[in-house]
């Protein structure tokens, strides 16, 4: 057992016993390569990573490979999704040298940090060979690796720059202009972008949603719904249990990489439910219902925590580690569990070249919608719907029997609070009391064993431990999902709770300077580099999610600093998008500074059910606040009167005349 013994994280006690001197990221570890004058190497991935495991397999559990490395090197394994600020750092210094980035991220660093050389999965041969050279050029010639870091060391500064100066330009013309850049990269057969692999990236869709509801584009919402169904038709989703992959490997959203993480499944649920509200689309409220079955069933703790994810690979029969074994089917072995069944089974589920993977396997994909089945082959759609329930009952019973993928049992700040989002966007499209308990649950999960007596959060619970200062993700997005626990509960404490962690992020986080939010606190030891997250990518940015909060928090609390640094951010960020999928999120906030934004105080003895009602439409361009006495908050001071529930329409704090009438206000808003 190398020293990752001694760690809670399940990713690095899936290196434990490899014959590498592996040490975990600490000062300690640090001092020892500067004190030795050794060359570090850094391998950043996450336990449910396939390639990692790959690696693992072929290098790291080699002993040629690790006497290569034990030798010459101060070897660091690093888990990502534990310390994403020292991903953020390596995986510029990565991209910049190579193009491109991904997992296992590996890097050769001078003893005080600096990045000499990286990439991210090399076969051991490779690996050995480079290894050497790059030791024998620091024994023969360190000068020229020194004059090669500092290059390099000024280009990971340089991405923290942002290239135009600051436009106050806020007409939205610029968003039309981006949309029509961006919809040359839209599939208009499977929906999501054009390319593989195909990552579903929520924000863009939250944003494309909002836009295309408040323009009354109908090509660009029938494009999102064409997305949204046909990423619930893929294998992509689990339709037997609930719950996504990270994303499809083919442009069709078939084959996953069939990790589960939590963070994906949080903000499709959220996503689902929005067009729900929309469309009333049955399909997507399925997805709601197996994802959060799924959540509750699987990735959920004893104490209301939610875990990070399932792993891609799972052991077969042979007692082989193998990506998707869990999931895929032979046909032979379909064909004796359905029996006569079996050729309506596959033209549902498409157990033909369509739906075919490799070496006999096939991954449950659908291509076309029930009532088209059900009147090709004449039979009754309520009949077909039926049995397609039955089946998957029927394959999960089946699939309880195999090994099931490893699970990554840690429970992080950020991603609770997107699972814990998503189950309050549930409740407020479906109106489930069981989804408002578990996301009330997690809340006090979080608040419980993750908020200090000191007020800084703290990003990981793992074996009744809670460790690791947390990041601006942690606290944006936990802000945000207080923010709509308010909305459903009328709760002020949750409104409080967001507030008090957004003083504590412009204590420890803001830069008056570069006017945006760091990605670690000043308590923090710094890395070689600071961090500013400002590109929105499987989960937004977190200052774009940060500045989302700011302004809502403005509303409810009449604070007109925070309204400023969010026009500032926005100035700053504007210019500079080139490419809108990277910066949906902070277009979706730049909606906020339209017309069509507004707010809404309902206040008397029945605001909880008018709220109820207001949340169970779509009105992404509605804050919402509520009480049913009189509320010390700012927005809803005053204005409270005894027997009587009355509705406030404002724009930008500025109210109309109170009115009794729900339906006239209702008509206003839509």
């Amino acid at each position: 057992m190398n020293q990752l013994s001694q760690e809670t994280s399940p990713y690095l006690l899936q290196h434990a016993q490899n014959p590498v001197h592996w040490k975990a990221w600490n000062s300690a570890t640090l001092a020892t390569a500067k004190n030795q004058n050794k060359l570090i190497i850094v391998s950043i991935g996450y336990s449910a990573c396939h390639w990692c495991h790959v690696m693992e397999h072929e290098t790291f559990e080699d002993d040629e490979a690790a006497q290569t490395m034990n030798q010459h090197f101060i070897n660091i394994k690093v888990d990502r999704e534990e310390r994403p600020d020292i991903d953020a750092v390596y995986m510029k210094a990565v991209q910049i040298m190579t193009g491109r980035g991904g997992w296992p991220l590996n890097a050769v660093c001078l003893p005080d940090g600096r990045p000499v050389w990286g990439g991210t999965y090399f076969k051991k041969e490779d690996w050995i060979e480079t290894l050497e050279q790059l030791q024998k050029l620091f024994e023969n010639n360190p000068e020229k690796m020194i004059e090669y870091a500092e290059k390099l060391h000024k280009g990971i500064e340089s991405l923290n720059i942002l290239g135009t100066e600051p436009s106050d330009d806020f007409e939205h013309d610029i968003l039309d202009q981006l949309l029509e850049k961006w919809t040359k990269s839209f599939d208009h057969d499977f929906g999501g972008m054009a390319r593989a692999p195909k990552f579903m990236m929520p924000s863009n869709y939250k944003f494309l949603l909002r836009y295309g509801h408040q323009t009354k584009n109908k090509e660009l919402l029938d494009f999102v719904y064409l997305t949204l169904t046909k990423m619930a038709f893929g294998g992509l989703f689990d339709t037997v249990d609930g719950g996504f992959s990270r994303y499809s490997v083919d442009l069709k959203w078939h084959v996953p990489h069939f990790e589960k993480m939590l963070y994906d499944n949080g903000q499709l649920v959220s996503l689902y439910a929005d067009a729900y509200k929309l469309t009333k689309n049955e399909l997507y409220k399925e997805v709601i219902e197996k994802t959060l079955q799924f959540v509750s069933k699987e990735l959920s703790n004893n104490q209301g925590g939610f875990y990070s994810a399932l792993d891609a690979d799972s052991l077969t029969e042979s007692k082989h580690l193998e990506e998707g074994a869990f999931y895929v089917w032979k046909k032979k072995e379909l064909q004796n569990l359905l029996n006569d069944d079996f050729e309506l089974f596959s033209e549902v589920f498409n157990i033909n070249d369509f739906g075919y993977w490799e070496e006999g396997n096939y991954v449950l994909i659908q291509k076309v919608a029930l009532e088209v089945i059900a009147f090709q082959n004449n039979v009754d759609l309520d009949y077909l719907q039926e049995k397609k329930k039955s089946w998957e009952q029927l394959l999960y019973s089946e699939r309880e029997k195999r090994s099931k993928p490893r699970l990554d049992d840690k429970c992080l700040t950020s991603w609770n609070a997107l699972m814990l989002k998503g189950f309050v966007d549930a409740y407020k499209a479906l109106q489930d009391e069981k989804y408002l308990k578990t996301a009330l649950q997690n809340a006090d999960f979080i608040t419980q064993h993750l908020w200090t007596a000191e007020g800084n959060l703290l990003r990981n619970f793992k074996d009744g431990k809670s460790t690791i200062n947390a990041y601006l993700e942690d606290y944006a997005l936990l802000i945000d999902a207080f923010i709509a626990l308010y909305e459903v509960t009328l709760d002020e404490k949750w409104l409080f709770n967001a507030k008090q962690l957004t003083d504590y992020c412009f204590e420890h986080f803001y830069d008056e300077q570069q006017k945006f939010f760091a990605f670690t606190s000043d308590l923090d030891e710094a890395l070689i580099s600071k961090h500013y997250e400002t590109e929105d990518n499987v989960i937004p940015a977190s200052n774009s999610v940060m500045a989302e909060n700011l302004f809502v928090l403005t509303i409810y609390f009449g604070n007109t600093y925070y309204e400023d640094v969010v026009q500032e951010m926005l100035r700053n960020i504007i210019p500079n998008i080139d490419y809108p999928s990277a910066f949906s999120n902070w277009m979706n906030v730049f909606l906020n500074f339209s017309e069509q934004n507004k707010e809404l105080a309902v206040l008397g003895v029945d605001a909880q059910k008018f709220c109820n009602e207001i949340n169970k439409g779509y009105h992404p361009n509605i804050i919402l606040a509520g009480a049913e006495k009189e509320s010390v908050l700012p927005f809803l001071k005053d204005r409270f009167i005894e027997d009587k529930t009355l509705f406030y329409l404002c724009q930008n704090r500025v109210c109309q005349l109170p009115t009794e009438d729900f339906q006239s206000v209702v008509s206003e808003i839509k």
